[in-house]
């Protein structure tokens, strides 16, 4: 924990035990003694914290604040990254659900405990919400029955039958599935499932499921293991059991944004002799590889397999016909 986290615990310390001895400071706060008394110091002569050693008593403790002791405060403890995101992303959620649905009596109290979590800083959950903003990109509508019915048929192990809508050829197809998994990627949710007419694992959108029914059979499982090699092995969203190493190489300027992106939980990288930074991704379906490294422009070019790189040139050549 950094120094003002340990500030904030020894003053819990101090309230909830009232008499807290050296030992208990150095185990709760994991640091080293001469760090411990620098703390302390510090919270007594520049945050003017009454904080007294009680030699009756063997410990420190909160002296009296009465007669005219300078006002006591810590400074301002603000959230994580990660935390502040998933306290405003749960507060919109919840203030987008329909009151009138099950979870109708529910959200109230929900948003005020959000509320309260949040106006914990030196600021107002008001101020806080006009400084901090979170943009979902590119998430696109689905219906809300049809992610209920997809939801309930996951947990209570049930097979579905869906019509799903394939972009890709404008056709709606008829599964009936054994669902594994929901995933929330990139702004959007997708059905993991076990496809019963293709006998393989399969990656659908919720928002592209056009009808979807449960069938009163019970779903086939298949082990998280699995479910990692064929769906998570890949890159980005769509599966496969063959795994290809794509290599790109980014210019020096590219890289000072490409290098502190994970495009990939098992990619390579490193910077050569030039500066160019280079990138070794595995996939097994290149259609969302493809539409990242269009994204990049000039900044990359495709080094291998020579199939990925011959996509690419034709969706910058079929792009570039449009002008």
């Amino acid at each position: 924990m950094d120094r003002t986290e340990r500030f904030y615990r020894i003053d819990q310390l101090l309230n909830d035990k009232k008499i807290v001895p050296f030992s208990i400071l150095v185990e709760k706060l994991e640091v080293s003694r001469a760090t411990i008394k620098r703390d302390l110091e510090y919270m007594r002569n520049r945050l003017n914290a009454p904080i007294v050693w009680d030699r009756e008593e063997g410990g420190y403790r909160f002296a009296g604040r009465e007669g005219g002791a300078a006002q006591y405060e810590l400074p301002g403890l603000w959230f994580s990254a990660q935390e502040v995101h998933a306290l405003l992303t749960m507060q919109h959620l919840l203030m987008g659900l329909d009151t009138g649905g099950l979870l109708g009596p529910h959200i109230a109290p929900l948003l005020a405990r959000l509320r309260a979590l949040l106006g914990t800083t030196d600021d107002t959950t008001e101020e806080i919400h006009k400084r901090i903003r979170i943009l979902g990109m590119a998430s696109r509508r689905m219906a809300l029955d049809h992610f209920a019915v997809v939801g309930s048929a996951l947990l209570r192990r049930k097979r579905l039958l869906i019509s799903h809508y394939v972009r890709a050829r404008d056709e709606t197809i008829e599964r009936e599935v054994s669902p594994q998994r929901l995933v929330h990627y990139r702004d959007n949710w997708y059905l993991d499932a076990w496809c019963h007419l293709r006998n393989d694992l399969r990656s659908f959108a919720v928002d592209a499921i056009r009808r979807a029914e449960i069938i009163e059979q019970l779903a086939r499982n298949v082990p998280e293991k699995t479910l990692d090699s064929v769906l998570g092995a890949g890159y980005g969203i769509f599966s496969g059991r063959k795994i290809t190493w794509a290599k790109l190489r980014f210019t020096p300027e590219r890289a000072r944004w490409v290098s502190l992106e994970q495009w990939h939980p098992r990619q390579k990288a490193r910077f050569d002799k030039d500066g160019n930074y280079l990138l070794d991704v595995p996939f097994s379906d290149s259609r969302e590889l493809v539409m990242d490294i269009l994204k990049q422009g000039p900044g990359v070019e495709v080094l291998g397999p020579a199939a990925l790189r011959k996509d690419v040139a034709s969706q910058l050549q079929k792009a570039l016909e449009q002008y």
